[in-house]
């Protein structure tokens, strides 16, 4: 059940507080397939199955930005922001892929509200820690500084 944050004073109070995880989601070929078609990125690495066999992971592996996409979804099942006008996604941070992400593994979303900062027409800006954690793995899938904007 996701924590509900009413309004922009009680997301000001966010700062600080650690979200918890998402549950783990499963990596699919047809996922990574269907991301290919959508991005256009068709790399042997993510779509060969064959070449990919023989490469350096032993299989494909899901593409970097199909795993980061995944944050809107899985931070809903954390979070979930109720009277305000408005949210959009101002951008991303720093983005660093540690790990590869071989098909058929799983990935759960870690974050954090590192920071709540306002921002102009009395909307407040919201920094989240993302780490996509890789089961069975020590390095994470991915970690990303996520930024949303929320305006009355």
């Amino acid at each position: 059940m996701p924590l509900v944050v009413d309004g922009i004073a009680e997301i000001t109070r966010l700062a600080g507080r650690d979200l918890g995880h998402s549950r783990w989601w499963e990596v699919t070929q047809k996922q990574i397939d269907a991301f290919a078609d959508v991005s256009g990125d068709h790399q042997w690495i993510h779509t060969d199955t064959d070449r990919a066999a023989d490469g350096p992971f032993g299989g494909t592996i899901a593409h970097g930005y199909m795993i980061l996409s995944w944050g809107v979804p899985m931070v809903a099942e954390l979070i979930r922001v109720t009277g305000v006008g408005m949210a959009l996604n101002y951008g991303l941070g720093k983005v660093r892929y540690p790990a590869p992400v071989p098909v058929g593994s799983r990935v759960r979303l870690h974050a954090a509200v590192t920071a709540v900062r306002e921002v102009g027409r009395g909307g407040v800006e919201v920094s989240r820690a993302f780490t996509f954690e890789l089961d069975g793995s020590a390095k994470p899938a991915c970690v990303a500084e996520s930024l949303t904007h929320y305006y009355p």
